[in-house]
């Protein structure tokens, strides 16, 4: 009997050896994820974003001018990328030289050498840079022509003072990682300088309330804008962020509660830390995301009047060009810009395998140790980021997104980056054609419900109408 396991075990692989047949559902995974919890008695933390593939920009491509549309030449005709964010009510508008900001992160989160650089490199590009919980730091101010200073619901650092010295002020209602939930700054980064700044107690966890404390619904939200309004004298826009959750009816809301810019975050947006099944299982896709709130602004006919940008998941300019097509004014980036910091650059490697991972592979930003200096508060590591070097590495990168975009545009016929248009795309999966209306590759008709019952209706009719012409014929 013995025996005849010992074959069974072994049969129909050469060698002999046991074949390995792991559990689709307990994968290797699993079982590791199973075991951490086991040990540590509570759901794990980690940074960056998703780990799971979702519908993604990805699964679209253009289809460029062939015979039937004309294209511009690169080097010799001109295509703009100017972008006015915010003038819905008469407030000094935001002016991008390209359709590209960087989002909201927060000093705590960062490194002050990090901000610093990040707000160097959108002023010489001529975007603006977003401050994020725990208020404004004032370096960051100065090294930013543009300033977003962030309103959220923990109210850590905020300054009605710094609110007045900014170009916009953007109220957060959520963000695409963890949607539902507030921001988390662990002990290890809650330096003195950061504790001070937020008023809270060196070296404690940090975890931010989720509602605003002074306001709830929609109905509130109007009253808090008018609040940050007759504040600033209505010299700014008002933006509002929102995680990508029930976007049509959010976007909707924050519409009609005076909104100038709306921000949609979707899930693959990044953060510093967070429970790792928020990242994992809450929200919806950017892809999916800026598709309704792009429907919901034109259902109240405001798309061109409330001004959309899309963030979550933009890694290039390719991806930024097809957020526009889609009917985006603008994106915004966030891990993409820390990586051009240097962020999970292979340097300083044992560092890397102090934190048990290794370049290309480090979410670590939760626990303080940044080997590059991006997301630590120790004064050593931050050495490692020098200011003027960080920031040209992302006004490089910045400028290679805007030629990613002209590039896609000009190739498309188009001599402004905003004139791109969901004809300049084509699905290449069916999942992607059902959620953005672009015809798959390869068909005419978009899969669309609408579209569908329209192409339905028409060889019914088709085939009627033979009919009826074959039954005349056939009279005497």
């Amino acid at each position: 009997m013995e025996g005849s396991l010992m074959n069974e075990k072994s049969s129909g692989n050469p060698g002999g050896f046991p074949l390995l047949r792991p559990s689709r559902i307990y994968s290797p995974e699993v079982i590791e994820d199973i075991q951490q919890k086991a040990e540590i008695g509570r759901y794990r933390i980690r940074a960056w974003s998703t780990l799971r593939r979702t519908p993604h920009l990805d699964d679209l491509t253009f289809v460029p001018c062939t015979l039937s549309r004309v294209p511009l030449e690169g080097y010799r005709e001109t295509c703009e990328t100017r972008t006015l964010l915010g003038a819905r009510h008469g407030a000094k508008p935001i002016e991008l030289r390209t359709p590209i900001t960087i989002a909201g992160m927060s000093y705590g989160a960062l490194s002050r050498n990090a901000k610093v650089a990040l707000g160097t490199a959108a002023t010489r590009v001529g975007i603006s840079t977003t401050t994020g919980d725990g208020g404004m730091l004032d370096a960051e101010r100065e090294a930013s022509d543009q300033l977003v200073y962030q309103v959220l619901p923990s109210r850590y650092g905020f300054n009605p003072h710094h609110l007045r010295q900014a170009n916009a002020a953007e109220i957060v209602i959520g963000q695409g990682a963890k949607p539902g939930t507030g921001g988390l700054l662990l002990e290890s980064k809650v330096s003195e300088t950061i504790a001070h700044q937020r008023t809270l107690p060196v070296g404690v966890d940090q975890r931010s309330p989720v509602r605003h404390p002074d306001f709830i619904g929609p109905d509130d939200l109007q009253i808090k804008i008018e609040e940050i309004r007759e504040a600033t004298e209505w010299k700014i826009p008002v933006y509002v962020k929102i995680g990508a959750c029930r976007v049509g009816d959010d976007v909707k809301l924050a519409a009609k509660a005076g909104a100038d810019v709306i921000v949609v975050d979707g899930m693959e947006g990044g953060t510093g830390a967070s429970p790792e099944a928020l990242l994992d299982h809450t929200g919806i896709p950017t892809l999916a995301a800026v598709c309704e709130a792009i429907a919901a602004l034109r259902e109240m006919r405001l798309e061109g009047e409330v001004n959309l940008v899309v963030c979550g998941g933009i890694r290039t300019g390719v991806d930024a060009a097809k957020a526009l097509a889609l009917g985006a004014d603008a994106v915004s980036i966030g891990t993409a810009a820390l990586i051009a910091l240097n962020c999970n650059k292979p340097i300083y490697l044992e560092d890397y395998e102090k934190l048990g991972t290794q370049p290309g592979a480090c979410h670590h930003c939760h626990t303080g140790g940044c080997p590059v200096g991006i997301t630590t508060q120790n004064p050593e590591l931050v050495k490692r980021l020098p200011v003027e070097e960080a920031a040209e590495r992302v006004e490089n990168f910045l400028n290679s997104m805007t030629m990613e975009i002209q590039m896609m545009a000009r190739a498309c016929g188009k001599s402004n980056v905003h004139d791109l248009e969901p004809e300049d795309l084509r699905a290449l999966t069916i999942e992607s054609a059902l959620i953005t209306g672009v015809p798959l590759a390869g068909m005419s008709t978009p899969l669309t419900i609408d579209a569908i019952a329209d192409a339905i209706g028409s060889r019914l009719s088709f085939a009627s109408n033979g009919s009826h012409r074959t039954e005349v014929a056939k009279q005497p």
